[in-house]
């Protein structure tokens, strides 16, 4: 596979000439195991030599909302820029890996209008084993914590898949269970979707 993954680099002169490089957005709900998944793919193509960015909306968004409310007007902009980014980067020949919910449907549909080479690999999560999931875990990756419990509280309405929706990918290139599969399984399934879509 590691070849496969090269391919569409090209030398002259001894200069390396880089393609456009590829988006895969890592889609599904909070506690779905997006952000370990994302770091997972991210280290095995390190492992191949091939370079990703992890590109986070949680990230993101603590510099462009450092205190959220999670509307809908701040979500137009946080995912406006995160595809931007997105964009520019994968322009300049970075494969990129966008680590988000991105609870509605036109925020990946706009990233797959302006990114040539763009997949979604849709974690797909029942929301109970998602609730149970947030609850436990430790390690956040810098998401914003108890989501779901404050929700239940009535503390936050903007919680997709509770307060607000979560509209499914309709045709996403790759599904996951990863309710049903460990982490590496799901990563070693988007990792196939790449070299067939992108590496050929």
């Amino acid at each position: 596979m590691q070849n496969s993954l090269l391919k569409g680099n090209f030398i002259r002169s001894g200069v390396i000439f880089l393609r456009v490089g590829w988006c895969v957005w890592v889609t599904g709900l909070p506690g779905s195991g997006k952000s370990t998944v994302a770091r997972l793919l991210a280290d095995r193509l390190r492992a191949m030599g091939v370079h990703a960015y992890v590109l986070s909306s949680d990230a993101l968004r603590r510099v462009i909302t450092p205190n959220p409310k999670y509307t809908d007007e701040e979500r137009d902009m946080v995912y406006g820029a995160l595809v931007y980014i997105a964009k520019i980067l994968t322009e300049n020949g970075v494969n990129v890996i966008i680590d988000a919910t991105g609870n509605r449907r036109r925020y990946r549909d706009n990233a797959r209008r302006q990114i040539p080479l763009f997949m979604e690999a849709y974690l797909r999560c029942p929301l109970e084993v998602c609730i149970e999931r947030e609850s436990k875990r430790v390690d956040n990756h810098g998401a914003p914590r108890e989501v779901y419990a404050k929700a239940f509280r009535g503390e936050s309405k903007t919680v997709p898949g509770l307060g607000a929706p979560y509209e499914e990918p309709l045709n996403p290139e790759v599904t996951v269970d990863s309710d049903k599969l460990s982490p590496e399984e799901c990563v070693e399934k988007i990792l196939k979707a790449i070299a067939e879509r992108f590496m050929r």
